[in-house]
């Protein structure tokens, strides 16, 4: 079994910065692709931006240029860096992760229990 933990979320006023977390840990192999999501009342969940394993990442057009993914394959570790926030980008965030598992090296998809991010005017 594997488990993701996401930290850091919280209120901050627009222009402010948060930096999300996402530790992995359990019957970990690898784990590949990594993704943020979020999702704010009434609507559907959303990629906010994604990372392979080698560290390419990729954005939605809303955050680009404010928002920074990064990843620390050693400690099963991603992070979200959102700077410039928006009273928009307020949301439950979720991190997403494809993880080759121990058991049976076979490719699983987890979620985190999301945390809440919150952007005042």
């Amino acid at each position: 079994q594997v488990q993701l933990v996401e930290s850091g979320g919280g209120l901050v006023q627009a222009g402010g910065s948060l930096r999300l977390s996402c530790a992995a840990s359990g019957s970990i192999f690898s784990i590949n692709a990594v993704g943020w999501y979020r999702q704010a009342p009434g609507k559907q969940r959303e990629l906010v931006a994604g990372i392979t394993h080698g560290g390419s990442p990729n954005y939605a057009d809303s955050v680009k240029g404010r928002f920074t993914i990064s990843r620390d394959n050693a400690k099963n570790t991603v992070h979200l860096q959102m700077s410039s926030l928006k009273p928009e980008d307020t949301a439950v965030y979720y991190c997403n992760a494809n993880v080759y598992v121990l058991s049976d090296f076979t490719l699983k998809t987890y979620w985190g229990q999301g945390t809440q991010v919150t952007v005042s005017s």
